[in-house]
C-alpha cells in the first residue's frame, strides 16, 4: 500500500504500509517510485516518512539522473511511455 501524505511544494511525501513492512525488498520498490517520480518536472523531491530509502540509494539515483540529463540527446531509447 502507497499512502500519498501531501504533495505540496513540489515535495511528494509517502508512506509504504502494508506489505511493505519489513519486507527485505521494501528499498528496491522505494527506490523505483523514488526514480519515476523524480522524472516528473514538477517534482522537487519524494519524501518517505517511513525511511524506506537509504540516502546511498538516494544518491544514486539522483547521480545516475544526472548522468541521463548530460548524456541525453533528446532521442527515443526504445522506452514504453
Amino acid at each position: 500500500v502507497v499512502t500519498v501524505i501531501d504533495t505540496s511544494g513540489g515535495v511528494v511525501m509517502l508512506s509504504l504500509d502494508g506489505g511493505c513492512v519489513g519486507c527485505s525488498s521494501t528499498p528496491m520498490t522505494a527506490m523505483q517510485i523514488y526514480y519515476s517520480l523524480k522524472k516528473l518536472d514538477p517534482v522537487e523531491d519524494v519524501v518517505f516518512v517511513n525511511g524506506e530509502l537509504p540516502e546511498y540509494m538516494r544518491t544514486f539515483i539522483d547521480q545516475k539522473m544526472a548522468d541521463e540529463a548530460e548524456n541525453s540527446d533528446d532521442e527515443p531509447k526504445g522506452e514504453i511511455i
